[in-house]
């Protein structure tokens, strides 16, 4: 956000974990991010790392180890659950762990997005359909089941 005209991450640079997520996809993920190549200043995000199973936990600092050896300019975040603190992942990288709390009032983050988000040409766009020409929404119901 000090950078409001940079474009957010794209596909690339972000790994949405879940237990689901496998050796091969994290494998993926940490080349891009620490085989030193010319693709610019681009910064890694691994997002929930702490619900890998160990054995891609495992695997992925492995290869991190070994990978590791060849770049010291990478540029990789992992954000964890606070209350998962003791799994494998923040527990391995646990020597640069740094407690993040938003320091940004809620609208403020809401209008960075918005910037972002925003659909500039909203004819016959998708984007007609969410609130203010956004590309992105969240729609959520307080009953299971209703169709959402």
């Amino acid at each position: 956000m000090n950078s409001p005209n940079q474009p957010l991450p794209t596909f690339d640079e972000v790994l949405l974990c879940t237990p689901q997520t496998t050796a091969e996809q994290v494998g993926l993920f940490l080349r891009r991010c620490l085989i030193p190549c010319s693709r610019g200043e681009k910064i890694y995000t691994m997002l929930y790392a702490d619900e890998l199973s160990y054995d891609v936990s495992c695997r992925a600092e492995e290869l991190f180890q070994h990978l590791q050896r060849y770049n010291s300019t990478y540029r990789l975040i992992i954000l964890c659950n606070c209350e998962r603190e003791h799994s494998y992942i923040p527990s391995v990288f646990s020597q640069y762990k740094v407690h993040m709390i938003p320091q940004r009032p809620l609208a403020e983050i809401q209008r960075y997005l918005q910037h972002h988000y925003r659909v500039a040409q909203p004819s016959s766009s998708a984007a007609s359909v969410f609130k203010g020409n956004m590309c992105v929404g969240i729609v959520s119901s307080k009953r299971a089941g209703v169709g959402k």
